[in-house]
């Protein structure tokens, strides 16, 4: 078996040379031939020298960098884009996703899978990560239409054939889960051990998870829309309800409804359905207008390679 591994590099100067021993011994029992892909986006400690160092003195690696800080799914996507073997694997940089257990993940996808996640049997999180990685889940699983989606993590192996299902995608917001459903509904999870963080703390807030949930709905389904289009019919069915309750008493007891509250909670309510549909629309039309703006998924400053591999072609940022 041939395997491509894609590890984006954010703050992990620390641990990379421990991640790459432990990717080399596992890999080498397990695969004929194999890369690592190291993606170091825009990471501000010396995380890109650790590579450079790292690949003048080890083998089957691929540096890329980042002129910037683009973001995890962007430089996993970066990564995907220069792998050269049928199978490929993503973990983290911080050692929470021991690579041992890459074994289960390539015993599971060769039950007939694409596309497998490995699932923590613990996981090491706060409780507002773990609160918020739910919730995110819960809304890729309405976008990729696979009860499955709800187990996604960033620990997965998938087949290289699925990335043919995105190879024009060109946009500056990506999920990279969302993007693999489009080529396969086939997917699995197996358990895994997920070990506590070596070293620093997450880079994903509650506030920075509810945002990327937010723009993951409104890049990749319609689900606000139509959540919206209902809001509109339980608000305009309300009000059709009201107005016949007028006129009824009207006409029964001869007298109209009293009392100014009432009024004024029935036009909060139409009011505040129509703004939250505006606010839906406005979403919308947000990532319409950064999309035809043509901003770029990321902009490769420098690729190298360790000397056994050929250098490949340098791509254009897409």
């Amino acid at each position: 078996m041939n395997i491509s591994v894609v590890v984006p590099i954010y703050k992990s100067q620390n641990t990379l040379e421990l991640l790459y021993s432990r990717l080399e011994t596992t890999l080498n029992q397990i695969a004929e031939c194999w890369e690592v892909v190291f993606v170091n986006d825009g990471s501000p400690d010396s995380s890109w020298e650790k590579i450079e160092w790292l690949i003048k003195s080890k083998s089957n690696i691929v540096g890329v960098k980042f002129s910037r800080n683009f973001g995890q799914h962007n430089a996993l996507l970066a990564g995907i884009r220069r792998t050269r073997f049928s199978t490929i694997i993503t973990l983290d940089d911080d050692l929470q996703n021991p690579p041992e257990e890459i074994s289960k993940l390539l015993i599971k996808i060769s039950e007939g899978y694409d596309l497998v996640y490995g699932i923590p049997e613990k996981k090491q999180h706060s409780f507002f990560r773990n609160l918020s990685s739910s919730i995110t889940r819960i809304t890729l699983s309405s976008i990729m239409g696979a009860s499955a989606a709800r187990n996604v993590t960033s620990f997965r192996v998938f087949k290289k054939t699925l990335t043919s299902a995105f190879d024009d995608y060109n946009g500056d917001f990506v999920s990279v889960d969302a993007l693999l459903s489009w080529g396969t509904n086939k997917i699995g999870q197996t358990s895994v051990l997920h070990e506590e963080r070596k070293e620093g703390t997450s880079n994903y807030s509650f506030k920075k998870l509810m945002r990327h949930c937010l723009t993951m709905m409104t890049s990749y389904s319609s689900l606000p829309l139509r959540v919206a289009s209902f809001v509109g019919f339980v608000c305009t069915t309300f009000g059709v309800g009201i107005l016949f309750y007028v006129l009824g008493r009207y006409f029964i007891e001869g007298d109209s409804v009293p009392g100014f509250p009432f009024l004024a909670s029935v036009i909060s309510i139409f009011s505040g359905a129509q703004l939250f549909s505006l606010g839906i629309i406005g979403e919308y039309l947000g990532r319409v207008h950064f999309r035809s703006m043509g901003k770029p998924s990321y902009v490769i400053e420098n690729v190298i390679t360790s000397k056994n591999l050929s250098k490949p072609i340098l791509e254009k940022a897409s």
